[in-house]
């Protein structure tokens, strides 16, 4: 079956080709990303309103896109899949309404994707990975580690208490005068820094596998104050600070979750970490998460680094993966804000409502 997804949930507007093959295997046809961001750099972060004007402006073009490049034609299209949440609901309305009207058009299944479940079952597209596995996500907007059972079944074991990682690096990044975005800032300036400044690990040690990181981007503002005006190198051994404190909480945290995990389902259970979302591509991050799986005996998977990103091809791949159990949506279905992976998941105490 071959899957046209489409993604608007923030400020990137993509269209993908996604074929699902009998025997499981999944190959992208085509995927194409319109970045939105120097509309929005300029604000130091996405703005709603002009996200969503963006997308109505872009997707056509970015459908049509992905289909040539695929080399494909509308009649060749079995379902679509169109990102309903979570996001910004002006852009999610745009993609989902695009997505009903050519499935409603083409006479072919339409599939309301959760933009978590795709970033959670990217794996089986790029890796075949099987279920169960532990989700690490960690994007802009999400921190969370979650057990994935199988499709539409997700047990999540830690949240973030305040900030999620990507947004903690944006906001960094920004008082440190950087660019937006800010983890790839805080990445560049942390490799000619050194990690001398004394900054909290919040929440390393704690029971729960949770996360919380305004503490440490108060912790650096303050640090920042102190040093001002700050200089060239005082900005490098900042970002390296800062790097490293995340690199150890996020350490830290993945380890406790890795150990709930193995509580939960046993010694027998597939061992393997997914980690997904745009701060998977911070190599600092990844180098803390390669020798905590290894001391847990579990094996680290992360799909390439335009795949953790916003994307389409995954959410073309998580409506092929819904199709393929017979679960659509009809022309109802609604951009959601907010829909939690796990709605039974109760609060963590403090925490706020991001999912």
């Amino acid at each position: 079956m071959t899957v046209l997804g489409i993604e608007t949930s923030c400020d990137e507007t993509a269209a993908a080709l996604v074929r699902r093959h009998p025997d499981g295997r999944g190959e992208i046809l085509s995927n194409v990303v319109r970045s939105q961001l120097d509309l929005h750099a300029v604000y130091g972060g996405v703005v709603p309103e002009i996200a969503a004007r963006a997308h109505v402006e872009l997707l056509d073009a970015a459908i049509l896109q992905a289909l040539a490049e695929a080399g494909l034609g509308f009649d060749e299209i079995d379902a679509v899949a169109a990102t309903a949440g979570p996001g910004l609901v002006g852009g999610l309305i745009v993609g989902v309404t695009m997505g009903k009207a050519v499935a409603l058009g083409l006479g072919v299944p339409f599939i309301a994707v959760n933009h978590l479940e795709a970033h959670a079952l990217t794996a089986g597209l790029t890796d075949g990975l099987g279920f169960p596995y532990l989700l690490l996500l960690v994007s802009g907007g999400h921190t969370q580690t979650v057990i994935v059972k199988d499709v539409g079944a997700y047990e999540r074991l830690g949240t973030t208490l305040d900030d999620a990682l990507g947004e903690a690096f944006d906001k960094a990044a920004k008082l440190l005068g950087l660019a937006y975005p800010g983890g790839p800032e805080i990445e560049r300036q942390a490799a000619r820094g050194r990690a001398t400044v004394k900054l909290p690990r919040p929440m390393l040690g704690r029971e729960e596998p949770h996360f919380s990181l305004a503490g440490l981007k108060t912790a650096l503002r303050h640090e920042a104050l102190a040093r001002a005006p700050l200089g060239e190198q005082d900005i490098a051994d900042l970002a390296a600070s800062f790097q490293e404190a995340v690199a150890d909480i996020v350490s830290d945290r993945t380890g406790r979750a890795l150990e709930f995990y193995t509580e939960r389902l046993g010694a027998g259970a597939q061992r393997a970490l997914v980690v997904a979302g745009g701060v998977a591509a911070n190599q600092r991050i990844k180098a803390a998460l390669e020798t905590v799986v290894a001391k847990h005996g579990f094996r680290l998977v992360v799909p390439p680094p335009v795949l953790c990103t916003d994307n389409a091809a995954m959410i073309a791949w998580a409506g092929a993966m819904r199709l393929a159990r017979g679960l659509t949506d009809d022309l109802a279905a609604p951009a959601r804000a907010r829909w939690p992976l796990d709605p039974a998941a109760p609060p963590a105490l403090g925490a706020g409502v991001k999912a």
